[in-house]
């Protein structure tokens, strides 16, 4: 059999973890990825002008929306998942009330951590799914500071990293095509008086792995830059960066239809939750999946007929 041999970069959609200190800015850097949608599990978007689905509670809640967003690629352009560890949390209490025990420390000889892992390794194959519909994932998490041992005359040190358990942070390192850690540069200077003064606190991007941190990336960036996304842009292919999400484009065609036909948004949404139902819930047409948007202009002329008659059949009666 010839070996059919393939050369030159494939564009693709790109997986990357932000991580770092509360309150450095993860969620604001994910939000000028392109057209993102986000799946808040903590609450950190509320001051946030974003697209979001709701928050999930349950662990197959989370899955399943995940499941959802890669059979809709048109829906957005990067998910984003905010944070990883809260995810783990929702997954712990999941495998706690699976098992009915009290924590995750009753399974005894670590296997609880075990099924933590298989968990979120479950959690990421999800996320694969969605990449491979080409849309970027980011995810965003936590970090602390953790004593580190070196089995050498090194001794231990403090490092930074994600705020995961054992299990699951690699796995997430492993996954992803980049992992960036945000931190403030501070700089040590010298005084007049010869003490030593720490000044600075500017937010920038780490993106090569170093001793105190863990970071990656297969771009090619430099080591160090300041938290402004366009510093990162280039992480993301041309192709995936520039493409316009059909679903945005739809919306606005249909935006333009109900005008034309003085069809009302309650009008066109409740006949869609009666013809054409979904698993998601939603209210307005800027929360509607992307697939009803487009049945609704496959099936437009048929949508007007059946408003249209029961508009008279109101006025007659």
């Amino acid at each position: 059999m010839a070996l059919n041999i393939i050369r030159g970069e494939i564009p693709r959609a790109q997986k990357v973890v932000i991580y770092g200190p509360e309150g450095i800015g993860k969620t604001t850097l994910a939000s000028q990825f392109p057209n993102p949608l986000f799946i808040d599990t903590e609450g950190g978007t509320e001051h946030f002008d974003v697209n979001r689905l709701e928050m999930p509670e349950r662990w197959d809640q989370l899955l399943n929306m995940i499941k959802e967003v890669s059979e809709n690629p048109d829906i957005c352009s990067t998910l984003v998942i905010d944070t990883a560890d809260w995810c783990e949390q929702i997954a712990i209490k999941y495998i706690i009330d699976r098992a009915n025990v009290g924590s995750i420390e009753d399974f005894g000889y670590g296997k609880g951590y075990t099924y933590i892992g298989e968990e979120f390794a479950r959690l990421l194959e999800k996320l694969n799914m969605v990449k491979d519909a080409g849309i970027n994932v980011v995810v965003t998490a936590h970090a602390k500071m953790r004593k580190f041992e070196q089995p050498d005359e090194v001794g231990a040190y403090d490092r930074w990293e994600m705020k995961l358990t054992r299990q699951s942070a690699p796995l997430l390192k492993e996954w992803c095509d980049h992992l960036l850690f945000c931190n403030y540069q501070t700089m040590v200077v010298e005084m007049e008086n010869k003490t030593k003064k720490a000044q600075g606190g500017k937010r920038v991007i780490y993106t090569a792995h170093r001793p105190v941190w863990d970071a990656k990336t297969r771009a090619k960036l430099p080591e160090c830059v300041d938290m402004k996304f366009e510093n990162i842009a280039s992480i993301l292919p041309e192709k995936i960066q520039k493409a316009a999400p059909k679903r945005a484009e739809d919306e606005h065609k249909l935006q333009g239809l109900m005008i034309a036909y003085t069809i009302s948004e309650d009008e066109l949404v409740n006949l869609i939750h009666e013809k054409a139902p979904a698993t998601k819930d939603y209210k307005t047409l800027k929360d509607m999946p992307a697939d009803r948007i487009a049945w609704s202009l496959k099936w437009w002329n048929q949508i007007v007929d059946i408003i249209t008659k029961s508009k008279e059949e109101k006025n007659n009666g």
